[in-house]
């Protein structure tokens, strides 16, 4: 299987630096905690969110020509994210221009698949506790 390390510290900086697209670090402060000014640079922000997306891509490849296992849902919610953050891709670009509700769409999308990646995350977290607490009261 891939790097699962490498998975989950991107998936945190894709977290951060997608909220970081949006004006909170520096509304709520966040920003002038020191060692977090550069969640504020809108641009610094932007393009490790397109750094990370490229290595998501790269690992999900990987994943798919190692015909590794993934759970239906896991993989619905990746591909939703995938292609809406093409769509966001596309939007961005000068010369390509989208309706104000398809924009919107794609955003709130992007957006609520994010969110459903994290509870999904939690979830699972929350499945296997059971498990490990029982395993490590046998020992």
């Amino acid at each position: 299987m891939p790097n699962l390390a490498l998975y989950r510290w991107t998936v945190a900086l894709l977290a951060v630096t997608g909220i970081g697209q949006m004006p909170i670090f520096k509304r709520y402060y966040i920003a002038d905690v020191p060692g977090l000014a550069w969640t504020a640079d809108f641009i610094l922000t932007h393009r490790l969110h397109y750094l990370g997306a490229a290595v998501i891509l790269f690992w999900l490849a990987r994943m798919l020509a190692a015909r590794v296992p993934v759970g239906g849902a896991r993989l619905a919610i990746l591909a939703a994210l995938v292609l809406t953050g093409l769509a966001r891709v596309l939007k961005n670009m000068p010369d390509v221009s989208f309706p104000p509700t398809a924009v919107m769409l794609i955003d709130w999308t992007h957006l609520g698949a994010a969110m459903a990646l994290g509870l999904a995350a939690l979830a699972t977290v929350f499945r296997r506790a059971p498990a490990r607490a029982q395993t490590s009261r046998r020992q």
